[in-house]
């Protein structure tokens, strides 16, 4: 099972990368702009993953930040929100590596940011959905690059797997 979270973490990182890079690419006006996603546009979608993975991070890990709303806009440059995306990236690889077998067996313990009641979850599916998190909203994201004419991002797992196995060889 550990083996399957490292590739996910990898897998995210790698896709954030090119979401990024993609993102990079629209004028300020486009990255800004409300193009009807749950986040609005690209740049309050791409905070929003930042902050909803730190706020899992603290969940699984007891540190680094928690923010207290889902929607709060942590970086206005999207140069300063790459930066921090990259770390947190990095951030979540490490963890998954320092996994160990009954940690991954075990629970966690948390309050939702939208309400005060405690919750206590197996790590194992927590991790399912945190990953799954992420490629929901970068699936928002890439619909946003979509409607203004960007359609040459890949970010299927299946491209990742392919080119982390060519890597090897």
């Amino acid at each position: 099972m550990k083996t399957h979270y490292q590739a996910f973490a990898r897998y995210n990182a790698w896709a954030n990368r090119r979401l990024y890079a993609a993102a990079a690419e629209l004028s300020d006006a486009e990255y800004r702009a409300d193009r009807g996603a749950f986040f609005k546009s690209m740049h309050g979608t791409l905070n929003h993953l930042l902050t909803a993975d730190q706020v899992w991070m603290h969940r699984f890990t007891g540190q680094g930040p928690s923010p207290e709303r889902l929607d709060m806009i942590q970086h206005e440059p999207l140069a300063d929100l790459r930066r921090a995306r990259e770390a947190e990236d990095k951030r979540i690889v490490d963890y998954v590596d320092r996994l160990s077998g009954p940690e991954l067996a075990g629970t966690i313990r948390y309050r939702r940011v939208s309400t005060p009641e405690e919750f206590e979850q197996a790590l194992s599916p927590a991790l399912a959905h945190f990953f799954n998190h992420q490629t929901h909203h970068r699936g928002q994201a890439h619909s946003i690059l979509c409607g203004f004419g960007r359609r040459g991002l890949v970010l299927d797992l299946l491209a990742y797997q392919r080119e982390a196995e060519a890597s090897k060889a």
